[in-house]
């Protein structure tokens, strides 16, 4: 335990699913919380005067709030939950003079372009690519990367607007159907989009932690099911990866260049990649850790949780013991099967019933609307397992997922998006 003089700014935007999470970790290791967030939403009756409003979308006015708040109430660190924050943090850091981010860097985590550019000079591997302006032919563009190819908003997360297209036909409806998506999501519409080629293979994902420049690898998931398209919603996360020895270092030291590349030397890593035989491709690397409740899944030394880990690097508390559990591990993203509205989710406790089932949780209430992707940029909820086995944690969250019933009223749908 640490005193209580320890003092970090959390940035928590008000859709986060992590808020819990963090603050449970805080409270273990003796961190005193400050939370800021876009609203001072129900969280601040719980926080007081410790919850601060921020314009998490303008990180220069956001930092200007934290150095004046850092002026009030020392801050020993200021870390990001999601990807709103990761900006506003590394700018208020470097005005306090805390541990960070180069603001570059996490700029270039956010946008695909720049990332592709960095990862580019860099000679990391990464899909062919190109850039289309809402002027530009995009199925000319599509054609130079090679059918088939996959189109991507270059601000979105969680393969929001992600579409496969197999020829220039699907390229032309692909982009229409993105720019639609990024005008509900507040843009113009008339955003760049990136054009790359589709890479086959299996998709892993890594979890891993900077440390003055030092990237230590957490965790190497293995994606199972197929992600092919033409929408690339994820859904099972496996620890252990079963990748033979050789790949999984493979994959390392992957991600390694690509937070290189990008200039990020502080905090956690989130990196997709794609594997094909014995070539590693970098799809994505984020400055944050794992999305959802998906962090969950992590346990190391004496249960350690992910978010203890990053609050750890935070202070300057030691790591020792960062080694994950023993056991297999692994998180099922609850896909939304349909658009509508939520009425139910039947087999909840059968579904728990499975032997290996840690968890469930339904993270969308009853009479929310459902948005299934490309649109949405949700899931259902989230299913946990632990085994001695991958494929025993596998097997376990698919048999719990098939008893799960998602009630779903559909009336008033005549004009959503196809499917």
């Amino acid at each position: 335990m640490i005193g209580p003089m320890s003092r970090v700014l959390l940035l928590l935007p008000t859709d986060t699913y992590r808020a819990e999470d963090f603050l449970r970790a805080a409270t273990r290791l003796g961190v005193e919380v400050v939370v800021g967030s876009e609203r001072r939403q129900a969280l601040a009756g719980a926080m007081g005067d410790r919850a601060v409003r921020l314009p998490l979308d303008d990180p220069e006015r956001a930092a200007d709030r934290i150095v004046e708040l850092a002026g009030r109430r020392r801050l020993d660190a200021v870390v990001p939950v999601d990807d709103q924050g990761v900006a506003p943090a590394a700018v208020a850091a470097a005005r306090l003079g805390l541990a960070h981010n180069p603001v570059a860097a996490v700029a270039a985590a956010r946008d695909k372009a720049v990332m592709r550019e960095a990862l580019d000079a860099a000679g990391v591997a990464q899909p062919d690519h190109r850039l289309s302006g809402p002027d530009d032919d995009v199925r000319e563009l599509a054609a130079r990367v090679g059918w088939p190819c996959v189109l991507k908003p270059l601000g979105l997360s969680g393969s929001r607007g992600v579409i496969r297209a197999d020829d220039p036909a699907g390229a032309a409806t692909a982009a229409a159907r993105i720019r639609r998506i990024l005008a509900q999501a507040g843009g113009d519409g008339r955003e760049r989009l990136l054009v790359e080629t589709y890479v086959p293979g299996r998709e892993v994902a890594v979890e891993a932690l900077l440390r003055d420049g030092g990237c230590e690898v957490l965790a190497v998931f293995d994606k199972p099911d197929p992600l092919e398209g033409p929408y690339f919603e994820e859904t099972i996360y496996v620890t252990p990866s079963r990748l033979p020895a050789a790949t999984r270092a493979a994959v390392t030291a992957a991600t390694a260049d690509a937070a290189a590349a990008l200039g990020l030397v502080e905090g956690p890593v989130h990196a997709e990649l794609r594997v094909d035989g014995d070539r590693v491709w970098v799809l994505e690397a984020a400055a944050r850790s794992i999305g959802g409740l998906c962090a969950r899944a992590l346990r190391f030394g004496a249960g350690v949780s992910l978010e203890e880990v990053i609050l750890r690097h935070a202070v300057g508390l030691p790591l020792h013991g960062l080694s994950r559990e023993s056991a297999a591990s692994g998180v099922m993203m609850l896909p939304i099967p349909r658009a509508g509205v939520l009425r139910e989710v039947r087999g909840r406790e059968a579904a728990r019933a499975v032997p290996d089932i840690a968890g469930l949780e339904i993270t969308v209430a009853r009479g929310r609307p459902l948005v299934p992707l490309p649109e949405g940029d949700r899931y259902l909820g989230f299913l946990f397992a632990r085994a001695d086995t991958p494929g025993r944690v596998e097997r376990a969250l698919r048999e719990a997922h098939a008893r799960l019933e998602v009630v779903v009223d559909q009336a008033g749908l005549d004009d959503a998006p196809a499917r």
